[in-house]
């Protein structure tokens, strides 16, 4: 079951909000609070209890399960840091397999642009204490991915909403 487009539009709005402030943090620090996430994976429960048991919801937990399965071998790779992973996951407990797809497609186009942004901003001659104030500017630095998670989450949640 698609939660993303059947859950009310409060629970929608909350949503939003808990993936900006994912996003926001994760520029800033290069970390995601577990509780965001949990607010999320607890959103996604909320938002299937108030739509209705249905036996489609198999999908939402499959979903949910892959994304952790190859997410955490990405983070013990260094390839994801684990707030990320754990992003993903508890959002795509908000898709459906059809859904997840899109999202997943979302994310990662997100994250090409978000990648080559973060790139780009690096190139310039920033001073010594920038680079060292600001997580985002130094060489060889992270990329904060939970950027791309919550665009590209959002992006697929508009496109089944409307």
């Amino acid at each position: 079951m698609n939660l993303a487009a059947l859950s009310p539009q409060w629970l929608a709005i909350v949503l939003t909000v808990l993936l900006l402030a994912a996003a926001v943090e994760d520029a800033v620090r290069l970390r995601i609070a577990n509780i965001v996430v949990l607010l999320v994976l607890a959103g996604a429960v909320l938002a299937a209890f108030l739509t209705g048991p249905q036996l489609s919801l198999w999908q939402n937990g499959a979903v949910f399960i892959v994304l952790l399965l190859l997410g955490t071998p990405m983070f013990a790779a260094g390839k994801l840091g684990g707030g990320d992973v754990k992003l993903l996951a508890a959002l795509g407990l908000w898709f459906d397999l059809k859904g997840a797809l899109w999202m997943m497609v979302a994310v990662a186009l997100a994250g090409g642009v978000l990648a080559l942004l973060v790139l780009a901003v690096r190139s310039f001659n920033w001073s010594d204490d920038a680079r060292k104030r600001i997580i985002l500017l130094r060489p060889g630095g992270g990329i904060p991915y939970g950027v791309a998670i919550a665009a590209g989450g959002l992006i697929a949640m508009g496109f089944q909403r409307i």
